[in-house]
């Protein structure tokens, strides 16, 4: 019983943990391409404001990871 309440806490951890990034990182590249279509001058500076973003939302399903992983191990 312990173990199945272990592995439910740790899939939990995970799926909700990367349901905000994953939402974030769509929300954003559409935003950005919108941002690219209205002005493609701007496309460079866009694009790398852009994938620093992603990194940070990247990071947070990073940390939901390591979550994760302390439940089922530690």
């Amino acid at each position: 019983m312990e173990e199945s309440v272990t592995k439910l806490a740790a899939a939990l951890a995970i799926g909700l943990g990367t349901l905000g990034p994953a939402l974030g990182i769509g929300i954003l590249a559409a935003k950005a391409m919108e941002g690219i279509a209205r002005n493609p001058e701007a496309a460079q500076k866009i694009q790398t404001a852009m994938i620093l973003a992603i990194a940070f939302a990247e990071a947070v399903a990073i940390y939901a990871l390591v979550v994760a992983l302390m439940i089922m191990f530690v």
